[in-house]
Parts: C-alpha cells; sequence; structure tokens
C-alpha cells in the first residue's frame, strides 16, 4: 500500500509500549514524518495514520521500529468478506481485542505470581525484626535477585531499548529505581556492613539516616518490583474488561449460514456469503447479514444490537439485520449487503474509531507524558544532590532520590482519557448508542438547544388510523369494513393507513368491484352493492352528497389537529369521516421531558403546516415550533439559533436532514434513518426511539466527567506525590504501591461506566 498525493489512512497495532511516554513518543516520531498525521493511543495500543506525499505503510512500520517499537499492518481482508467485517479481517487490528481476552495476560500472570511469592518473604523479613535470624540478609538477597532481574526484565528490557534510541519512559524510572536500591544493597552486604551475622533491620515509611554500610534496600527493590507487576497485571486486565463491549459486538455476526443452492441448503463460511445469496434461518440461529425477508415469517430478536426488548415481526419484504436472532418461524433471506458495509460491521467500526481517538482534554496530559521523564530524572537528580549538600548523608540522599524514581507517575495521565472512551463507547453500543469520537463530548456538554425533526425523529413516519366518526345511524364496524375495501384497493400513503386501521379492528375486508381513482379527490369503487366513494369533502359535494352538521364538524377537528379528514359516502349519503396522521412515537413525550431536565430547550423543526406542527408539539410537550421549512432552510434555522448565542444539536433521520446535522454543533443520527444522515451525525442512535437521545447526552457527560475526574486525579498525585518524596517523607517501597495505585485507580474509576443505565 504505497502512498501516493492523496491522503490515505491505515491503522497499525503498535508493540512493546509500556506507559504513556512511550506513545507520546512514537506519536512525535511518526507526525515528524512528511505528509503524516498520527495518533497513538496508548489503552488500545493501536496507531491511527494519515499519511500522503511518497510514503508507504513499509515507512511508517520502520519509523515505529526505529523508535524501539513494533508496529504491525493490517491483514488483507479475505474475499469476499464476512458481515462481521472488521472482525473477520482484523488479526492485526488488536487480535488481543478479539480473539482471547486473556491470551497475553498468562506471562504478565505467572511472572507477577513468582514475584509476589518470593518478595512477600524478603519484605516480611525487612520489616519484623522479631523474624531476622542470624544471616536473614542473604536469604533476602536470594529471593530478591530473581525478582528484581527476572520479574523486572520487561522494565529494564524496555529502558535499555529506549536509552539506546535516547529516549527515556516510564520504564527507565522504574529499572533505575530498582537496580540502584539493588546494587546499593549488594555494595552493602559484600563491600559494607551489612552482611555481618546478626545485623538488625528496621522499616520506616520514611527515609533512614542510618550509616550507609548497614543499610540495605531489597525489600524496596523487590517489593516495588511486585507492586509495579501487580499494577500492570491490573491495568492490563482492566483494558480486557474495558474493551469486552467491542468485543461482544464483534462476536453477534454469525459464523456460517445454510445458502439454498438449486433447492438444497449447503451451509457455507459467512465470508463466502455474496449478494443476492438466499439463506434459511431457523427459530433460533442468527441471521448471517442484511437482507430483505424473501419468504416466511417470523419475530426477529434485536436486543444485541438495538437495545430494544420486544421481538420486531418481518414478513417477505421487510428489511433484517446480520447479528439478530430468528425467534420463531423460519425465514428465507436474500442477502442485500455483505462484509464491511453491514449495518454490524459499520457499527463495530464507529465504535473503534471513537475509542483510538482522543478528547482535547488527553492532548494537554498528551504534552506533559512526553516531558514528563526527563522532568523527573532531573527532580531525582536534583533530590540526590540537595539532601547531600544539607544533611550529607548518602543513605537519606540515596533513599530520597529512589522514592522520586518510583512514585512518578505518567501512565496514569496517558489512561485518563483512553480507558474512560473505551468503557464508555462500549456501554454506549450495548445500549443502541454509536459515539463517533472523544470531540463529541465536550459538545454535549455545551448544548442548550435541541432541534427535534418531526417525521421519522418524533413521530413514527407512517400515517395511522386516528380518529373514527360515524354518521348518525350508521355503525362504526360497518363504516370501516366499507371504507377499509375500498382504501386498500389504492396504493396511496393515507389510504394504505386507513385500510391497515380498519383490518385491525374488523379483520379481513371484502372485495372491491369498477375501482376508480378520481386524481386529487379520492377513490371510488362498488363494495358488497353499494357505490362507495371516501376522499375529500370535495369529491362528496360533486357527487351530490350533502354533508350534515356532525360530519362538517369533524373535518373542523380534524383540520385543527393537524390530521387529514377523510370523507365517506354510500348510495348518495354522507356515512362518516375518518381522520389519520403521522403517529407521534410512544417515547416521544418521555424523551421530552429528559431532554428538559437536562437543561436542554427543545425545538420542534418540520416542513409541516403550521397546525399539524403544533398538534404534534402540543401531544410531547414541546412549546416552541419553527414549522413549514423547506430541506435546505433546516441548515439556515440551526445558523439562525446559533447566531443567537445558542449552541445547538440537531436530531434527525432523513437525506433532507443530513445538512443541517453536519452544520449543528452536535448532530444525532436515528440509526432508522439514512446513510447520509447517520454518516453526518456525531451521534447514531441505533433504535428510532428518541428516549435514546436523551440517554446518548447523558451518557456523552457521563464520559467527559469521568475523563476529567480521572485527569484531576492523575496530575493532583503526581504534584503532591513528587514533593513528598523528595522531601524524604516517603520511603522507595510505599512509593511504588503508590504508584501501582495511580494507574489502577484511573481504570478502576473508568470501568465505573459500564454500569450507566
Amino acid at each position: 500500500m504505497s502512498g501516493s498525493t492523496a491522503q490515505a489512512r491505515v491503522e497499525l497495532a503498535i508493540g512493546g509500549m509500556t506507559c504513556a511516554s512511550c506513545a507520546a513518543r512514537v506519536e512525535k516520531k511518526l507526525n515528524r514524518m512528511d505528509g503524516v498525521v498520527a495518533t497513538v493511543n496508548y489503552a488500545t495500543e493501536k496507531a491511527q495514520v494519515s499519511y500522503g506525499g511518497g510514503v508507504s505503510v513499509g515507512d511508517l512500520i520502520a519509523t515505529v521500529e526505529r523508535t524501539g517499537y513494533t508496529a504491525r499492518p493490517p491483514a488483507p481482508p479475505p474475499e469476499p468478506t464476512g458481515p462481521a467485517g472488521p472482525a473477520d479481517a482484523s488479526q492485526d487490528d488488536g487480535a488481543d481485542l478479539y480473539t482471547d481476552p486473556q491470551a497475553d495476560l498468562r506471562p504478565l500472570r505467572q511472572r507477577l505470581t513468582v514475584s509476589a511469592v518470593l518478595a512477600v518473604p524478603v519484605i516480611v523479613l525487612s520489616m519484623v525484626p522479631a523474624l531476622q535470624f542470624l544471616s536473614w540478609q542473604w536469604l533476602s538477597l536470594a529471593l530478591a535477585a530473581p525478582v528484581v532481574v527476572w520479574g523486572g526484565l520487561p522494565f529494564h528490557r524496555a529502558a535499555w531499548t529506549n536509552l539506546r534510541h535516547g529516549a527515556a519512559t516510564m520504564d527507565t524510572l522504574v529499572s533505575l529505581g530498582t537496580l540502584a536500591a539493588f546494587g546499593w544493597s549488594v555494595w552493602a552486604l559484600f563491600l559494607g556492613d551489612a552482611g555481618m551475622p546478626g545485623m538488625r533491620h528496621g522499616f520506616d515509611l520514611t527515609v533512614s539516616r542510618a550509616d550507609a554500610g548497614t543499610q540495605i534496600y531489597l525489600e524496596a527493590a523487590a517489593g516495588v518490583t511486585a507492586f509495579l507487576l501487580l499494577g500492570r497485571y491490573l491495568e492490563a486486565r482492566s483494558k480486557r474488561r474495558a474493551g469486552a463491549a467491542l468485543r461482544a459486538l464483534l462476536e453477534l455476526g454469525a459464523k456460517d449460514v445454510a445458502v439454498l443452492r438449486d433447492g438444497r441448503e449447503v451451509r457455507i463460511p459467512v465470508a463466502e456469503l455474496a449478494v443476492g445469496d438466499r439463506f434459511v434461518v431457523r427459530p433460533g440461529e442468527k441471521i448471517a447479514t442484511d437482507g430483505r425477508v424473501a419468504a416466511g415469517a417470523s419475530a426477529v430478536d434485536t436486543s444485541m444490537l438495538t437495545g430494544e426488548s420486544v421481538p420486531v415481526e418481518v414478513a417477505p419484504g421487510d428489511g433484517v439485520t446480520g447479528g439478530t436472532v430468528n425467534a420463531s418461524g423460519r425465514l428465507e433471506i436474500e442477502a442485500t449487503v455483505v462484509g464491511a458495509e453491514t449495518r454490524l460491521a459499520r457499527m463495530a467500526r464507529l465504535v473503534e474509531d471513537a475509542q483510538n481517538g482522543k478528547a482535547a482534554v488527553q492532548r494537554l496530559a498528551d504534552r506533559v507524558s512526553a516531558v514528563f521523564v526527563p522532568v523527573v530524572l532531573l527532580i531525582a537528580a536534583g533530590t540526590l544532590a540537595g539532601w547531600l549538600l544539607a544533611t550529607g548523608e548518602a543513605t537519606a540522599s540515596f533513599t530520597a532520590a529512589v522514592a522520586v524514581l518510583i512514585i512518578a507517575c505518567p501512565c496514569a495521565l496517558g489512561l485518563a482519557t483512553p480507558t474512560a472512551l473505551m468503557v464508555g463507547t462500549g456501554r454506549g453500543a450495548q445500549l443502541g448508542i454509536l459515539i463517533k469520537g472523544p470531540e463529541v463530548l465536550e459538545s454535549t456538554r455545551r448544548v442548550d438547544t435541541v432541534l427535534l425533526d418531526k417525521t421519522g425523529t418524533v413521530t413514527s413516519g407512517r400515517m395511522r388510523l386516528q380518529a373514527v366518526v360515524p354518521a348518525p345511524g350508521v355503525a362504526e364496524d360497518e363504516l370501516l369494513r366499507l371504507a377499509g375495501a375500498l382504501e386498500h384497493a389504492s396504493e396511496h400513503p393515507v389510504a394504505r393507513a386507513l385500510a391497515e386501521g380498519a383490518a385491525r379492528r374488523v379483520g379481513a375486508l371484502p372485495a372491491v368491484a369498477d375501482f376508480a381513482n378520481v386524481p386529487g379527490l379520492g377513490v371510488r369503487g362498488t363494495v358488497g352493492g353499494h357505490r362507495v366513494l371516501a376522499g375529500r369533502a370535495r369529491l362528496a359535494e360533486e357527487a351530490g352528497v350533502v354533508l350534515p352538521a356532525e360530519l362538517r364538524e369533524a373535518l373542523d377537528a380534524a383540520a385543527a389537529a393537524g390530521r387529514t379528514a377523510v370523507v365517506v359516502a354510500w348510495d348518495g349519503r354522507a356515512r362518516g369521516v375518518l381522520a389519520v396522521a403521522d403517529a407521534v412515537k410512544p417515547g416521544s413525550a418521555a424523551a421530552v421531558r429528559e431532554l428538559r431536565r437536562l437543561g436542554l430547550a427543545p425545538v420542534l423543526l418540520t416542513g409541516d403546516h403550521e397546525a399539524v406542527a403544533a398538534a404534534v408539539a402540543a401531544e410531547v410537550g414541546i412549546d416552541e415550533v419553527i414549522a413549514g421549512v423547506l430541506p435546505e432552510g433546516k441548515v439556515a434555522v440551526v445558523e439562525r439559533l446559533r447566531a443567537r448565542g445558542r449552541t445547538v444539536a440537531m436530531v434527525g433521520d432523513g437525506v433532507n436532514d443530513a445538512a443541517a446535522l453536519a452544520t449543528a454543533d452536535l448532530g444525532l443520527a436515528m440509526g432508522t434513518g439514512t446513510d447520509a444522515a447517520i454518516e453526518a451525525g456525531d451521534l447514531t442512535l441505533v433504535r428510532g426511539d428518541l428516549r435514546v437521545a436523551a440517554d446518548a447526552i447523558r451518557l456523552a457527560r457521563a464520559t467527559l466527567g469521568t475523563i476529567k475526574g480521572n485527569l484531576f486525579w492523575a496530575f493532583g498525585y503526581n504534584v503532591a506525590a513528587l514533593p513528598l518524596a523528595a522531601a524524604g517523607l516517603l520511603n522507595p517501597m510505599i512509593a511504588g504501591a503508590a504508584m501501582a495505585f495511580s494507574s489502577v485507580f484511573v481504570v478502576a474509576n473508568s470501568l465505573r461506566l459500564r454500569n450507566f443505565t
């Protein structure tokens, strides 16, 4: 994949990163290349790179390797790809995320277990003088040596690699600190007085001021190594848990499928499925890819994909989504989309892109991480020199300097944003909310006005029978039976709504003879021996039908409520009025109330007439209505509101909403809508339920709040801990435990987002 004048994008899996400073260094090196813009994420261990100007993927990998790390290019996807898309084609894409999530934790867990078993006796012997037998210090050395050398090997190896490349990272601090403590102890044992039989050693929380030749720090060297291994293990495990939602999303896809070949069922891998193939799905099986029902009827469980608990009834002609489960009847489905373009694959791509991005607040943390280690090395050197000049005590000076090296923790800064993003976006995917990127989060905090497109967002977008007003002496069922039968022969949306409503109430409809469509006015025909007409009042009047006062009142009431009224007559007499309207979705009123609770002012935006818009607004509790807006005028409405100082969110689902969604400060696209709207939105709501819009804003705000809380802790910890260590108020082992806790705290705080409801 060679570069060209056009910008290309690639995702690289980066290996060997052990802290935020590593990620900052790789990112800096890549961004120094001509035409390259890179973002490196420590939590996901990936680099998102845009490149051009003659740069190739091989050049990018070579640059990463010259920096001291490894990089893997994306594996070519199999042809044709299965509907799981990126999951099937991404053995490079962090196989740790998509395969066995515990796979690369086993060596770390083994190293931690051995180190802990050996380090505990060393710590206990050093802290409890009563247990210190005649030559206890030599047993401590024998136990501590493998912990520091073998247990700490990942730190030492990474520090050496970075040193060869002229860099210093978190591993540099850890390796320097533990080796210095161990080296000092070896010197004191062999060349000082610490190796004398009967030597006693107490434990102090602060630095020791005893004679240098009698002090050993084996408990610090072994204890710090074990604590840091524990911290790294917990951090790695938490990162796997944070990515669990994305793994679950990717695993929704079916693995194989029963395709119809010459009338026979042949089971093949999903990757071999092609557009146009017809396949069979039995009850309890997953639907292999997006398609259209060709035969059969069933209820489909979409809960794993959309969060919707009620199964959706499907019949021939209805669309279905790959990854959902057939709950009842046998279905034959024709594949319409396969591979990376399926809905499930696009969802996974959106979630992963969001997890790999960086929020604006993280940029500051990255800049701090990039200079953090050199600054800490200077502070440690200054601490050593300062203590020596002030006290002349080598032991205290050394202890304070080692504590400074060990307590510093840029990892917490590097994990603050990515872990919260991973958990927040993963939880969103489970709830049917897709956050396109971290930059969206800031917008949700500032938004104060939400524009709601009426059709398809607040309402269902389908006409439904709303009112039945029979004339005096006419039975309601008879009115519905004759009018429904006549309208059933028409394809007009109003006619379909009437026919469906009538069929639901009275059952099977009779046949129609002599059907005729009167353009712009209505329809007429013969039903059960009656000459029936249905349409505008003008159609009845032209046929010489007189409308009684009751039906004229019904027409006026329908007009006031924004409904479309249909006059029904047969055998020369008016028999009733039926009213249809675009029905408000069941959860829209509750959604509006929730948006208000979040401090947002809802505004209904529609191209419909004022009366229709006002009726819908009144039903759901919206006070401000902007009606009669043409599609191109929606952008102007957004810009006008922004010019008044409002920060605007837009919720829509159609092609005519795409420009407004892109223009608004925050665009929320209904996942049941068009691809254009989904592409333009910042947040995608997989379900067509407006209540999810409020949930999406709450989740985004909660994620942003967690990020800021993490950063506050990470900055605060380092600002407070470094002076304490430099002042000699913490010994190295306590410093190591504090450093490990700092990273684990940030990850654990982020994991609280998994409980968001």
